[in-house]
């Protein structure tokens, strides 16, 4: 949405303030003057102040931050349910609930409550209980999403507080400057800006001021959010991208680490299997002639035993022996006797 100027302004009423008996004394220094009762904004200012603002809120949502829409006046439910949509931020535009940023973490479970609520009327769930159970979850889930319905993807607490009206939304504001939350705020004349951290001087009753003034900053936060949610995506991208070379490349080391401890065990392996051949070689080695040589004594029978039988030697085997007569045999010298 482009910029708006002072002839946007002027057009949408923006510069018509409340009653000047309604003043708040704060206000005196954006208001320009009165006129038939009323008091005028200062328009000059608004249009800078304005500025401030869509620029703040634009760097915000740039850089990922979230942005609460609030506006629960009839003047404002509908544009703030639209530009939130749009830029798709939380939003409160029926009822602001007490402790809905004080006690985040008690919301947090209604919100838990709401989703577990709507999953099962979209599965089909609620219809298989009985009916007066039934009838009551889907009292319960009309009441949260009446309620809770524009911040049911808040995950956290917002970065920053867009508020159309001051008076209507004080509790939303009380809450926001406990927490230190910076507040966009549409600041009409009888409206105390103190605590505000960006002021829009402006008429936050008339229809169209509300839809120029929202759509100014929902517009900036809007562009801001969808190149934010553009670089996001590249960096996921990116991301998994590396990840996933980083995953081919481990798988790769592992694999040649797998092979190189493969071929380390097989060549242990060989080593092992030659060292055990080589001893076994070298203690075959001596043994080997002696027991070839024991082997053939045993199986050549024509060789003559190494000692003389007893009784002294055959005839006809070799001479006697020196210095010695042969001995008679036995059966002579029984004839002798004889």
């Amino acid at each position: 949405m482009p910029e708006a100027g002072l002839k946007e302004l002027l057009e949408a009423g923006v510069h018509f303030g409340h009653q000047t008996r309604r003043w708040n004394p704060n206000m005196r220094r954006y208001i320009f003057g009165e006129l038939d009762g009323i008091h005028i904004i200062d328009l000059v200012q608004t249009e800078a102040l304005l500025e401030n603002a869509r620029r703040f809120a634009g760097e915000l949502a740039s850089g990922g931050g979230t942005v609460l829409f609030v506006g629960t006046k009839k003047q404002a439910r509908g544009p703030v349910r639209e530009w939130a949509d749009r830029c798709q931020m939380p939003y409160v535009n029926q009822r602001w609930l007490g402790g809905l940023l004080t006690n985040y973490n008690t919301i947090s479970a209604r919100i838990s409550r709401l989703h577990e609520l709507t999953e099962w009327e979209q599965e089909g769930k609620l219809e298989l209980l009985p009916t007066k159970e039934k009838m009551a979850m889907r009292a319960e889930l009309a009441k949260l999403d009446f309620n809770l319905g524009g911040v049911r993807d808040m995950d956290r607490l917002p970065d920053a507080v867009f508020v159309t009206d001051l008076k209507t939304e004080e509790i939303a504001v009380r809450e926001a400057v406990r927490l230190r939350i910076p507040i966009i705020g549409l600041v009409d004349t009888n409206c105390d800006p103190t605590d505000i951290d960006y002021v829009v001087p402006g008429n936050d009753d008339a229809i169209r001021s509300c839809q120029l003034v929202i759509g100014t900053i929902g517009g900036a936060i809007e562009e801001g959010a969808s190149a934010w949610r553009v670089q996001e995506e590249r960096r996921l991208q990116e991301e998994m991208e590396r990840r996933k070379k980083e995953d081919e490349e481990r798988k790769k080391r592992e694999e040649e680490e797998k092979a190189r401890k493969e071929a380390e065990e097989a060549a242990a392996a060989k080593k092992a299997a030659e060292e055990k051949q080589a001893a076994e070689g070298q203690g075959a080695g001596p043994a080997g002639p002696v027991a070839a040589a024991g082997a053939s004594g045993l199986t050549r029978p024509d060789t003559p035993p190494s000692t003389p039988p007893a009784g002294g030697a055959s005839e006809g085997k070799g001479p006697a022996a020196p210095g010695k007569a042969p001995s008679a045999p036995a059966k002579e010298e029984k004839g002798g006797k004889g």
